[in-house]
């Protein structure tokens, strides 16, 4: 389970970033239990440590990149996936299937 203590971060993305697509926090529930995720722990593109697991939500009907805190599970970010994050989600789904 993915815990928020700074949900308004990611529900109001489309107010910081231009074309941006606000995620529901019930949305990044869904990617954590996807059994296809992609986990990167520790993800290489952080300075802090932080866990990037990529995963589809069946709600939002797209694949959405979440960022972890793991000393203490709460969730830093969440994004749409796209670019290479999604090439190798898909790709690794299409193996396992």
């Amino acid at each position: 389970m993915v815990d928020y203590t700074e949900a308004e971060h990611i529900l109001n993305r489309s107010s910081r970033y231009s074309g941006a697509t606000n995620i529901d926090l019930g949305w990044t529930l869904e990617v954590a239990a996807d059994p296809y995720q992609v986990v990167r722990a520790p993800d290489l593109k952080s300075r802090a440590g932080y866990t990037r697991l990529i995963g589809y939500s069946p709600t939002a009907k797209f694949a959405i990149t979440v960022i972890i805190d793991p000393a203490t599970g709460t969730g830093v970010t969440a994004w749409k996936t796209r670019g290479a994050d999604l090439r190798e989600y898909l790709e690794g789904k299409e193996a396992d299937s």
